[in-house]
Order: C-alpha cells, then sequence, then structure tokens
C-alpha cells in the first residue's frame, strides 16, 4: 500500500489486488468510521476496534469488488467477524481484570451528540449494558438496532439464519430496554448536572453533592491495577459523596465523551480521570470513572465515530 492510501484508510498494509484499488480504498473510507464504530460498540475498546478495521482492509483487499453489490453490508460483515473473534479474546482477559471493568472512553465531536441514536449507542451505559449480551446478541443487536442491517446480511455475518436471527434480535433488545434509562435525558440536563456537580466539587458542598445524587447511586473506578482505584463497585449516596468530596485536587474540564457531556479531571496538568455519568429523574445514579492510563492515550483527540 502507498503511503497515500495508508494515510487516507488510517489502516497499513497491502492495496488491493484488482484493478479497482481505486475504488475499493474509497468504498473503506467511506464507511470507515462506521466500521469502527460497529467495532468499537462489540468491543468497548478503541486500540482493539482500530485492529479489527486493520484485519478488515486486509480481507476486502483479497475480495473480487466486482461481485460486491453493497459495498457497505460487506464490510460491515468482515468487522463484524473480525470483532467477534477478538471478542471472546477479550472476555477472557476481562475474567482476570483487576477491579471493574470500564469501556475506553472517546472523545467526540459536539455533532455526535445532536445524532440521538448515535451518542445513545455508544454511551458509557449503553456500552455496560451490551456487556451483558452474549458476544452474537451483542452483534445482532449493533447491526440491527443500531445500524439497520438487514437481517439475511446480520445472518451471515454470524453464521445464523435470518430466522434465528430474528429471535435473536428480539431477545437482545428485549434485554437491553429492561437495563436502559427508562426516560431520555437530554445533553443539556445532563451537562447541567455535570455543571452543579463540578460546583459542589470544588466548593467542597457535600450537601450539595449528596442532594444531586439518588441514594442507590453506584460509583465504578477503572484503574486496570495500574493505578490507586476502588476494587469493587462504591454503592449509596454517603459512600459515593465520600470518595468524590476527595476530589479537591484535580481540576475538572467538561468535555464530550462517547457522545455525551462529561468531565476530564486533570492533575498537574495531566490526564487522570474521565468522569461520565448516568442520569435519571434528575439524580445522577451511576459514576464512570476511567483511570486506567492505557484507556486515555485517545482522550487528548477527538474519534470520528458514525453511522
Amino acid at each position: 500500500m502507498d503511503e497515500h492510501t495508508e494515510r487516507v484508510t488510517g489502516v497499513t498494509g497491502h492495496s488491493p489486488r484488482s484493478e479497482g484499488t481505486d475504488s475499493a480504498t474509497e468504498a473503506f473510507v467511506a464507511h470507515r468510521n462506521l466500521l469502527f464504530t460497529v467495532a468499537y460498540e462489540m468491543l468497548g475498546s478503541a486500540a482493539d476496534a482500530e485492529d479489527v478495521l486493520q484485519e478488515t482492509w486486509l480481507r476486502w483487499a483479497d475480495v473480487d469488488h466486482d461481485t460486491v453489490r453493497d459495498p457497505r453490508a460487506f464490510l460491515a460483515r468482515i468487522t463484524t467477524r473480525q470483532a467477534l473473534t477478538r471478542l471472546r479474546t477479550l472476555r477472557r482477559r476481562k475474567e482476570s481484570y483487576v477491579g471493574p471493568w470500564l469501556p475506553e472512553p472517546l472523545l467526540t465531536a459536539p455533532d455526535v451528540a445532536e445524532d440521538i441514536e448515535l451518542a445513545d449507542s455508544v454511551s458509557m451505559a449503553m456500552l455496560l449494558v451490551l456487556e451483558t449480551l452474549t458476544p452474537t446478541e451483542r452483534a445482532v443487536f449493533v447491526l440491527r438496532d443500531v445500524f439497520d442491517l438487514g437481517y439475511d446480511e446480520i445472518a451471515q455475518a454470524v453464521d445464523k439464519t435470518p430466522a434465528a436471527v430474528r429471535q435473536i434480535a428480539h431477545r437482545a433488545r428485549a434485554h437491553v430496554a429492561a437495563r436502559r434509562p427508562r426516560e431520555a435525558v437530554s445533553p443539556a440536563q445532563t451537562r447541567s448536572a455535570l455543571e452543579a456537580f463540578q460546583q459542589a466539587v470544588e466548593t467542597g458542598d457535600l450537601q450539595r453533592l449528596l442532594d444531586m445524587i439518588a441514594p442507590d447511586v453506584v460509583l465504578l473506578t477503572d484503574g486496570g491495577g495500574v493505578v490507586q482505584a476502588a476494587l469493587e463497585p462504591v454503592v449509596g449516596a454517603e459512600a459515593v459523596a465520600n470518595v468524590l468530596s476527595r476530589l479537591t485536587t484535580v481540576t475538572l474540564q467538561p468535555a464530550q465523551v462517547n457522545g455525551h457531556p462529561a468531565l476530564i479531571l486533570r492533575a498537574g496538568g495531566e490526564i487522570d480521570t474521565v468522569l461520565a455519568v448516568r442520569l435519571e429523574a434528575g439524580l445522577i445514579t451511576g459514576f464512570y470513572a476511567v483511570r486506567n492510563p492505557e484507556k486515555l492515550s485517545r482522550i487528548n483527540q477527538e474519534t470520528a465515530v458514525g453511522r
């Protein structure tokens, strides 16, 4: 692959062997954001999603592109198969993970929040719900409910019959619906809650902090065994407030993370934590604090996601 192709595709490897190199590259580039998002939603890891895209490109390079009627669906199918293979490896890795595991946070452009369905699909809360699905259920849900692929195309991606895929989609949809927030929360509501939270932390107002979090609030901290973090979920308003009240030594910076308002915490000018929240009925019901340095490498620059 020449330097230009590597740059525009964002992956390395050999060029397609057919004479349609340019059109094949253009098709890959046109759908790259979608393919990355499919892989990321299945894996919860941007680094692994990028590896999946590399494998997708290599397989796409060997395809007879004249026989491909729908490049978008075909590429999504390749990506899904590669992500499923990697997901099984990740599951074994997560079994030995130190403390709670959280998805790798992505700094996203403001326009991602305008696509409500896309923003919801890449949110921390949704990615954690997807973690409770089987690999096949996760693939089917992402391809059908998020990217609206046809059952026939999904069936080829997961090696099932279209009828089986319909049943899996119904089961996965019900599973997700039972675990996602019951009411939609606007970015403005989340931003307002985070502004109040930031002010409460910066002023040391513990009572105000208690007033804005739900009695059964849960704080998950992901340090990966590399940095200090709670090894178990912190549950309950007082316990969570006591932990969060110690944030007086860091600076809090508003940001768009995974399509939603969040906070980036810096210590000594360096990124220390990415903090996202789950909001229900006007109260914060969940805090997601990613501290593992390996998961913070992409937070300095926007990551493009799309459908």
